[in-house]
């Protein structure tokens, strides 16, 4: 009993003391029910790396909103979600008019706006502010960013519902949805619809995790659940269930330990990963098992 009463105490007392961790207990929770299931569908989709392109690619975005507004959370929102738009727009016009694949032009893009958007938040704000667009603040989100993290999280949970047809037809078969009743059922629309959600959760992830770590609570669950389940709704549920444990257990750690939250959250997303790769039923363990089986 003392001993249960111990890890209560060292589980759920941070939270119950300080306001602040409440906070970001929430935040990160919100991030885990909206990204993790667009990771999900971007791994399906065989574009896992368009994830991290597009979370470097809002930089430009918001660097002009900070230059404007200050480190005002709807002018950084707003400038991050139009240099995405924008940069996926141009990636799409790039990979119709020329011979280059839209990955190719994406990642083009994304190095320069990544640059760009260093630049720009160098030469008109002091490296505090740099770091904190780069790498976030989990701890220091107010009810503003809540809102905002919630909102988008609600939107996506409800979009992804609304399309999930049009979606798992468009990534299992596109060429059925490029051409005739597939065409009219609006192919290229549900493509555009579910790239603006994931800049949507990307531009929502910065304020906590920042704009080189966003995409990182997006993937690492999505790529983990793929080893446990061979159903799109299971790996759905283990995705967000992933994603909202290292939100938790980072939160934990980094409070015990004093180190930055964003990072640990992600380590420990990461600690699931590796987990995954040893222990499914789709990774390194149960395989070999299943090989000495055989042989034997």
């Amino acid at each position: 009993m003392m001993l249960w009463n111990a890890f209560v105490q060292f589980a759920v007392s941070p939270f119950l003391e300080f306001s602040f961790m409440r906070r970001a207990l929430v935040a990160a929770l919100a991030l885990a029910l909206g990204s993790a299931p667009l990771g999900v569908l971007l791994t399906l989709r065989r574009m896992s790396l368009f994830g991290e392109a597009l979370s470097h690619a809002v930089l430009p975005g918001v660097a002009v909103g900070f230059i404007f507004f200050g480190l005002s959370l709807p002018a950084l929102s707003v400038g991050g979600f139009a240099a995405g738009v924008l940069v996926v727009a141009l990636a799409g016009w790039i990979s119709r008019h020329t011979e280059l694949k839209e990955d190719a032009s994406m990642a083009a893009i994304y190095v320069v706006a990544l640059a760009l958007g260093v630049i720009l938040i160098s030469r008109h704000g002091t490296q505090l502010d740099l770091l904190h667009i780069l790498f976030g603040n989990v701890l220091g989100v107010d009810s503003q960013g809540l809102l905002l993290m919630a909102g988008v999280a609600s939107v996506s949970v409800l979009a992804i519902a609304a399309l999930y047809r049009g979606l798992l037809l468009e990534s299992f078969d596109p060429a059925f949805m490029a051409v005739g009743r597939g065409a009219r059922l609006g192919g290229a629309w549900y493509q555009q619809a579910f790239l603006m959600l994931v800049v949507l959760n990307l531009v929502a992830s910065f304020q906590t995790l920042g704009t080189l770590m966003a995409v990182g609570l997006m993937m690492l669950p999505a790529v983990s659940a793929r080893l446990w389940h061979d159903t799109l709704p299971a790996q759905l549920c283990n995705s967000v269930l992933q994603a909202a444990v290292a939100g938790y257990a980072g939160l934990l750690l980094s409070y015990y330990a004093s180190v930055p939250s964003g990072p640990v959250i992600i380590v420990c997303a990461g600690v699931f990963y590796a987990l995954s790769l040893l222990l499914a039923p789709r990774g390194w363990l149960p395989r070999l098992l299943r090989r000495a089986h055989l042989q034997g």
